[in-house]
């Protein structure tokens, strides 16, 4: 009797979650035209390239160079921000890993992230390297752009 009591409890436990997985309704605040324009899938969701920017092999340039350099570099950031290539980008805070910063790029190869990321002078100038990584995150992240143009007091 327990056997069949324990045999039946887990049918209709399966049986209860199939039906959950199975029943997935349709997001009442769906709206078809932004996700389209995002290219987000049903999900709300897509791929990006992660940029993990760290430090490169180039130690002696001197601190004018390393300047222009950087000024080069927040120059190319902009660039990508305005031809909608780069949804992301900060610097991280000290660490023992030598990593400097973040870029999430939308696109949706590595080999895509690499054009790009060879664009920044301090890539090419060897005083960063990137870490070039797949990751799948919200579509919606690019509209965080717009709202932080409304939110910086300050530009860079």
């Amino acid at each position: 009797m327990k056997k069949r009591y324990l045999i039946t409890t887990l049918i209709i436990c399966l049986t209860a979650f199939y039906a959950g997985v199975n029943a997935q309704e349709t997001n009442k605040n769906y709206d078809e035209k932004l996700a389209k324009e995002l290219n987000a899938d049903e999900y709300g969701m897509k791929t990006y390239v992660l940029a993990i920017l760290k430090t490169g092999t180039e130690k002696s340039l001197s601190k004018a160079k390393q300047d222009s350099v950087f000024k080069g570099h927040m120059v190319n950031i902009g660039k990508l921000v305005t031809d909608g290539k780069l949804v992301v980008a900060g610097p991280l805070g000290k660490n023992d890993k030598n990593y400097r910063g973040i870029f999430i790029l939308d696109v949706p190869t590595i080999e895509e992230a690499k054009k790009l990321v060879d664009t920044d002078p301090a890539i090419q100038s060897k005083l960063l390297d990137a870490d070039l990584i797949i990751w799948y995150g919200s579509a919606a992240l690019k509209e965080t752009l717009k709202i932080h143009s409304k939110i910086e007091k300050r530009s860079h």
